[in-house]
């Protein structure tokens, strides 16, 4: 599922996780079906990596918040 930045942000931390799972799975989909020669748009593995990074930069940033005295 395609979602903004702002969007990512304002989920809870359960399901920025349940998001994180979910998009690591759909990359192993993507690349598993580029690998068959299934799908022809290689953006999509693209799109899928910088999901993960956005979503582990939004939980990392959580994880430092919380440590601020």
């Amino acid at each position: 599922s395609n979602m903004r930045a702002q969007e990512i942000r304002a989920l809870s931390k359960d399901d920025l996780e349940k998001e994180l799972g979910e998009s690591y799975r759909e990359a192993v989909n993507i690349r598993f079906r580029l690998a068959t020669r299934q799908l022809s748009d290689t953006s999509q593995a693209r799109k899928i990596r910088k999901k993960i990074a956005q979503l582990k930069t939004i939980i990392r940033e959580r994880e430092l918040l919380e440590q601020l005295p």
